[in-house]
């Protein structure tokens, strides 16, 4: 996989790699559960590279925020798969550590975004 200069979309890049691997084995059942997490993951690296490219501060912050809520979103999900005994307890460990680090990531990216803004704010 080609590395990206930006440390989030690798992040997000990673842990689809992962969801990818480890739902191989959902049960038919929850077959809608499965597709959620990999469409809100997916959903998750579009909004990251949209927030990346645009230049509107405003919009970029808004993007990063739907971001930060798609990862909560997640963690619901897994959270769900968990109580349903689909995945286990270190499975579920190892979700919740790549989904801190993602969101850590986006927080500072926010914070840095927003200072931005001040900066534009001052200019004018």
């Amino acid at each position: 996989m080609k590395q990206e200069k930006f440390k989030i979309v690798n992040l997000i890049k990673d842990l689809i790699v992962y969801i990818d691997q480890s739902i191989l084995n959902f049960p038919k059942k929850e077959i809608e559960l499965k597709h959620k997490i990999k469409d809100t993951a997916y959903n998750l690296l579009l909004y990251s590279y949209e927030a990346n490219n645009r230049s509107n501060v405003e919009k970029k912050i808004e993007l990063q925020e739907k971001c930060i809520a798609y990862i909560k979103y997640l963690d619901f999900l897994f959270n769900l798969c968990y109580e349903k005994q689909i995945i286990n307890g270190k499975r579920y460990l190892k979700y919740g550590e790549r989904l801190d680090m993602i969101v850590r990531y986006i927080g500072g990216w926010v914070s840095v975004t927003k200072e931005e803004k001040l900066k534009i704010g001052e200019k004018t």
